[in-house]
Formats: structure tokens, sequence, C-alpha cells
């Protein structure tokens, strides 16, 4: 991942379990929306554009396959990454992670992903 902050949308579908890993992106400089549910990340790909959307593992199963397709399509550009093994099956998932992974796998996941990688390097060519 290119230094700097992403715009990351995080969800859960349990609002206890968005804390640790809020407080983790954070603290490694990103800013991060919270959502809870299916519903609210819909609005919020709508209303706001992200470099990241993170979809938890207290999401339903449904909730986890269906949401990548919506932020796909809001934005082609936009990484996802499913915190659930499952994530790997789908075509519309950039990165997943076991359930219960540590909170610095997930971090290092998203530096693998080289999310927003691209968006700097177009900068740079451009002499921005």
């Amino acid at each position: 991942m290119s230094k700097g902050k992403l715009r990351i949308l995080y969800s859960e579908g349990d609002i206890e379990a968005l804390k640790d890993l809020t407080a983790a992106l954070e603290k490694a400089g990103h800013g991060v929306q919270q959502t809870v549910g299916r519903k609210s990340v819909e609005e919020a790909i709508k209303t706001s554009s992200f470099d990241l959307v993170v979809l938890g593992p207290t999401l339903s199963r449904n909730d986890r396959h269906h949401l990548p397709y919506m932020v796909k399509k809001a934005s082609a550009e936009t990484k996802v990454l499913v915190m659930h093994a499952d994530g790997s099956r789908h075509p519309y998932v950039d990165a997943c992670t076991d359930t219960g992974a540590s909170l610095e796998s997930v971090l290092k996941g998203i530096e693998s992903m080289n999310v927003g990688g691209a968006a700097k390097a177009a900068g740079a060519a451009a002499g921005k």
C-alpha cells in the first residue's frame, strides 16, 4: 500500500464488532467510516467514495456475497476486503482473511492489496 491515508468504509452486522479494527485502522492513519448492515453500506457507497470497503465477519453470508457487487457497481476502483474465508470464491472480492484473523494480519492484507496505489501512481506520472 502506498503511504498515506485511505478512505475506508468498514461494516459489520454488530456494532460492538466495529471497535477494535476501527481503532487499529485509525491508528495506522486511515479515515474510517463505520456502518452496520447492508442497507447502510449501500447508502454510504451511493453518497461517498472510498478506497477500500471492509466487510466484517458478523455480516450475514448473504450480505458478504451481495455487497461486493454493489461496491464495484458504484466504483470499479474501490477495493473490497472480506473478513471471512468465503470471500476467496467471489469474483468481486479483492482479498479476504480468515474469520478471527488478528488485527496485524488484516492490516498486512490491506498493505498487500496496494489500495490507492494506482491513483497515486497516476498522480505522480502527471507531476502531482
